[in-house]
């Protein structure tokens, strides 16, 4: 048996000679094969031995890396691609319908990140609700676009190579789908699972199967595999938007106070509307929207990836690899609101009690209050492609090309059915949040249920679509000599993002919603809720669309863009080692130069816009891996890196109204990319087999970065005609653009910001425990990250799992948590800012083996039901509920098969 150095050594130069074990390879490579396979190997299996995979990736590693390797196609630690990522230090993730969706990577928002799939920068774009953001159009990447089955390896490369393509400041995650090559021959898998969810009481079907197999005396192989899966969900609770106070919103104070009765005493400064002493009341913080809220969700996903490899010679392998996923979601989203918003001066508080911080109401009843029921029917289809050629070609026994040419395409449309039932009477209104701070009690002053109190208007009904295009072309030549290897590479990227918006115009309003509503067809609503939550009236979409709906989509032109970036890239990398008393240093030195060229199309004043852009960055890279001791790595990352502005934020059309908050925003297609220099220190301790403690710091120090410059004044005369055509428009419940400042921002890079922290990781099988106790472990990981006004940051956040497994069966459960953190900083109607409170999530996993083809799964999502909480900030002191809603446990059972 070798030593532990020169395992490592063996195992150092595999990697970084690109061998692959499912290859035909070099003499010489074949020759290190050899010497690898006389190295001691511990074989385990099972959710350990993915860990043990995972390990040897991240130790054999020049630069900073994290790595999840399934030991089988379809046996993904996790049931989504971003929940799995999770897990990994510094990741944390958001999630849209309970289920993971953008990642966050030290800190930096999911427009940070890049993502490929099999070596190629894939767009994938999905709906989602209006606080989770809608259509995503811009960089950040939608991982619950796939399903996990279709992927056997993730790498996140924390530190970049100048080999790696520019785009990341926070990092890079790498997907890989399984090639017939990684078989040694006939391989087939399948699972099938039934889940159930404690709120629908629904069953849901996942399904998935591969089949692989190699023809030719091996020099073919042909893999394809296919995911199916159906999710049904509903999202529960109750919200208000968010909070604002009558001299903040906009539309006037409270017309008459002289007998409101006040229950405690406000705790604010002198309170002045329009430079004059008003009441008190008119400066405390009041739910904007108080609603209770249902969004129903059923989802369906379907993918498929096909992979076909030729090794035509010894020395030439051809790769064809591609994948198409689909996922359809149709959404139901009730909400029952009484407007605090704008028309204050015809609300009369009748009483007040003032919350203890004596800065918010705790409850209140009120008169002149309008009424609102807000149904919608979201209909939402995301169709992505991606197809892959890439060959390597040994030239001799020193030179090594790559090529890859690839196209991607990611279609997200969704349609939007809204309809609104306003109470034809102001009425009367009271909450009460003194026995529960997020969903309160409240009393109505008429039938909520009769349909003959409201009228029936269209609130909105539009499409939005997002096509995301990307084209690439790769080329690397490497020098594998003994004791450096040099590799060179040209890529170019082409990328194209097109928006674009249509409407239905002339709705027939109703004077009355009778015939045209019904009781909100579910009768559990709110049964296992932390609060009181009843079910309400809401619209009657089939009746609606049957009667009075004519379905004719019309472009909105002057809110359609189409933004273009061409990028071409050229590097230079050298790999090698040294020996520094009796230690091995591993480097990796390099450069990188790209050049960007942007072209944004847009609307202004119907007149069609083109705007180029272009910008050059120089980006150098150093990496090192000290090989301290047998069992110590030290690393140390010196490198530059940038992102690229959001391409949505290069729209140079027509300003985006929000007429119910009375803000305008518009995009600037002259951002230059964000910077930054940074620093990663690392020490690994591999104390024992398949152990490790390691901790990392790291520090980014960016230029450029994007705020949104703002101000407070009247929209221009200019627009006035096309917000009076703007069918997106309601004067009943807009603020009027003409009388009232509206809030007009737009991105620019303005200043710099630094990012720092640091993860730690303690991974270890308890072998050593004795009797039963030696089939458990740990994996667990704690990151904290220090920043100021970074979006989507939480400071810190920690990963634990404990497992249990034999052969023959196994159990883990895993912990994920993270603090709140802040979503917006420009708030809204008076808000400083917007945030998340912090989820614990707890997943439990296990399994167990009939036979060596045969095993049995049970796995339960979200164990605890956490419930999902929003909240806004008042004057930046405070944490107000927005939204506060749950989605139940998932509950699967599965079978898999394998032979």
């Amino acid at each position: 048996m070798l030593p532990k150095k020169k395992q490592l050594a063996v195992l150092v130069t595999l990697a970084l000679s690109g061998a692959h074990l499912h290859a035909q390879e070099a003499t010489d490579e074949q020759a290190s094969e050899t010497e690898a396979q006389n190295m001691e190997v511990i074989e385990v299996s099972g959710f350990r031995g993915s860990l043990n995979k995972s390990l040897m990736e991240k130790r054999t590693s020049v630069n900073s890396k994290e790595s999840i390797v399934a030991q089988d196609i379809g046996k993904f630690p996790d049931l989504n691609i971003a929940e799995s990522i999770q897990r990994v230090p510094g990741v944390a993730i958001s999630r849209e319908g309970g289920e993971g969706r953008q990642i966050t990577l030290r800190g930096l928002s999911p427009s940070f990140t890049r993502t490929t799939l099999n070596g190629m920068e894939v767009p994938a774009s999905t709906d989602g609700t209006d606080s989770g953001g809608g259509v995503n159009g811009g960089r950040g990447f939608d991982f619950n676009i796939f399903a996990s089955e279709l992927f056997n390896r993730v790498d996140i490369q924390k530190s970049p190579t100048a080999s790696m393509e520019e785009g990341g400041i926070a990092g890079t995650v790498d997907l890989y789908s399984a090639k017939p090559f990684d078989y040694d021959g006939f391989k087939f898998v399948s699972s099938l699972q039934g889940g159930y969810n404690s709120i629908t009481e629904e069953t849901d079907p996942r399904a998935a199967f591969m089949i692989s197999n190699r023809f030719a005396d091996d020099k073919v192989g042909v893999l394809f595999s296919a995911a199916f899966s159906e999710r049904t969900v509903r999202q529960e609770g109750f919200g208000t938007v968010r909070w604002t106070t009558p001299v903040r919103d906009g539309g006037g104070i409270f017309g008459d106070t002289s007998n409101t009765v006040v229950n405690g005493t406000p705790d604010v400064d002198d309170c002045q509307y329009e430079g004059e002493s008003v009441d008190p009341i008119n400066c405390l913080w009041t739910p904007r929207l108080p609603r209770p809220d249902y969004f129903g969700n059923d989802q369906e996903r379907v993918g498929f990836t096909g992979s076909i490899q030729w090794a035509a010679t010894d020395n030439f392998t051809l790769t064809l690899d591609g994948l198409v996923s689909k996922l359809d979601n149709t959404r139901t989203m009730y909400n029952f609101f009484h407007m605090f918003r704008s028309t204050f001066e015809e609300i009369t508080p009748t009483s007040i009690t003032v919350h203890p911080n004596g800065q918010q109401v705790l409850a209140g009843t009120y008169d002149g209050i309008k009424s609102r029921i807000e149904s919608r029917l979201q209909e939402s289809t995301t169709d992505f492609s991606q197809f892959v050629i890439s060959g390597e070609w040994f030239i001799g026994e020193n030179l090594k090309l790559d090529m890859m040419a690839g196209t991607a395409e990611s279609d997200a449309r969704s349609e939007q059915y809204r309809y609104n039932m306003t109470l034809l009477e102001e009425t009367s209104y009271g909450f009460d949040f003194s026995n529960n701070s997020n969903a309160p009690e409240v009393t109505y002053g008429y039938d909520v249920n009769d349909a003959s109190n409201y009228n029936l208007s269209d609130g909105r009904l539009r499409a939005t679509d997002v096509l995301r295009e990307n084209d690439t072309v790769k080329f690397d030549a490497t020098y594998l000599g003994d004791e450096v290897t040099i590799k060179a590479g040209f890529a170019y990227n082409d990328r194209v993002v097109t928006y674009s918006e249509e409407q239905i115009n002339g709705f027939p309003d109703q004077d009355s919603a009778v015939g045209f509503a019904e009781i909100m067809p579910v009768d559990d609503f709110g049964s296992g809720f932390d609060g009181p939550l009843d079910p309400f009236l809401v619209a009657d979409f089939d009746a609606i669309n049957s009667q009075l709906l004519n379905v004719v989509w019309t472009p909105r032109s002057a809110q359609s863009w189409q933004v273009g970036e061409e990028t071409s890239a050229v590097y230079l990398e050298l790999d090698t080692s040294y020996e520094i008393a009796d230690m091995l240093l591993r480097a990796n030195y390099g450069v990188r130069y790209v050049k960007t060229t942007t072209t944004s199309e847009g609307f202004i004043q119907g007149e069609t816009v083109q705007i180029e852009n272009e910008y050059n960055n120089f980006l150098p890279a150093v990496n090192l891996a000290l090989e301290a001791t047998d069992d110590v790595v030290v690393r140390l990352g010196l490198t530059q890196s940038m992102t690229r502005p959001s391409l949505n934020s290069l729209n140079p059309g027509n300003p985006s109204f929000d007429y119910i908050n009375g803000s305008v925003s518009v995009g600037n297609p002259f951002l230059d990319p964000f910077t930054s220099n940074n620093v990663d220190f690392g020490v690994e301790w591999y104390f024992d087999d398949e152990a490790l403690l390691a901790a990392t710091v790291f520090y980014k120090d960016i230029d450029n970065w994007i705020v949104r410059a703002s101000e407070e004044r009247l929209v221009d005369s200019a627009y006035y005609d096309f917000i009076d055509n703007d069918a997106q428009f309601d004067p009943v419940i807009a603020l009027d653009p003409r009388t009232i400042p509206y809030e007009h921002s737009s991105p620019i890079n303005a200043e710099d910001r630094s990012v720092s922290g640091y993860e730690l990781i303690y991974q270890q099988p308890l072998s050593f425990l004795p009797g039963l106790f030696e089939n458990m472990g740990i994996v667990s990981n704690y990151t904290h990250v220090n920043a100021d006004d970074i979006e989507g940051m939480s400071e810190t956040s920690y990963n634990f799992t404990v497992y249990y497994e034999t052969d023959q069966y196994g159990a883990r459960v895993s912990v994920n948590k993270r603090d709140d953190y802040l979503t917006d900083f420009t708030g809204s109607n008076g808000n400083v800012a917007h945030g998340t409170t912090g989820p614990t999530q707890v997943d439990f996993s296990s399994f167990y083996n009939v036979n060596d083809e045969l095993t049995l799964t049970f796995e339960v999502i979200n164990l605890t039901d956490e419930y999902e909480r929003l909240f806004t900030t008042g004057d930046g002191s405070l944490n107000l509920v927005r939204e506060y809603n749950h989605t139940g446990r998932q509950f699967f059972l599965g079978a898999r098969y394998t032979m």
